[in-house]
């Protein structure tokens, strides 16, 4: 029987792979362009919930967030209820290589799903969202600091 979280993780890192190489030109490496997906397409998004969204450790977030943030792509702003609160936005520069993340992503999807019927692209897509929703929950449990039993 065939490992499937083995196949998962080997798809996800030949994209992402893929991805760090030919956004290096613009100068986004390690996953930092699905920050400024995130960012681009909810402007105004707290740290907190962007790495919730990502499914990354605040730690990680924040480091992406800086580096994002030193190089152009993304600004923070206060909130105007509550000063302590930073919401992050996309800088022109980052809305201007949105459409390139997303072109790249539309292209890894066709390579991805070639030879697929429209049927079969359904069935996986609600696997794979029911697997998520699996994983999400030892997720959180272990985001809070519990260990999970085996």
């Amino acid at each position: 029987m065939n490992d499937i979280l083995r196949e998962i993780g080997m798809i996800a890192r030949a994209l992402d792979s893929i991805s760090n190489i030919e956004f290096k030109e613009i100068d986004l490496t390690k996953g930092q362009y699905l920050y400024v997906v995130r960012i681009c397409e909810n402007p105004g998004i707290i740290q907190e919930k962007l790495a919730e969204m990502i499914k990354v450790d605040r730690t990680t977030a924040a480091r992406a967030v800086k580096k994002l943030e030193s190089n152009g792509f993304i600004e923070k702003r206060e909130d105007g209820q509550n000063r302590k609160i930073k919401r992050l936005y996309p800088t022109v520069m980052g809305e201007d290589i949105y459409p390139f993340i997303i072109r790249e992503n539309e292209h890894s999807r066709h390579v991805a799903l070639e030879g697929l019927s429209e049927e079969e692209i359904r069935i996986a897509e609600d696997l794979l969202f029911r697997i998520r929703k699996n994983v999400e929950e030892d997720w959180e449990h272990v985001k809070k600091g519990n260990r999970r039993e085996y």
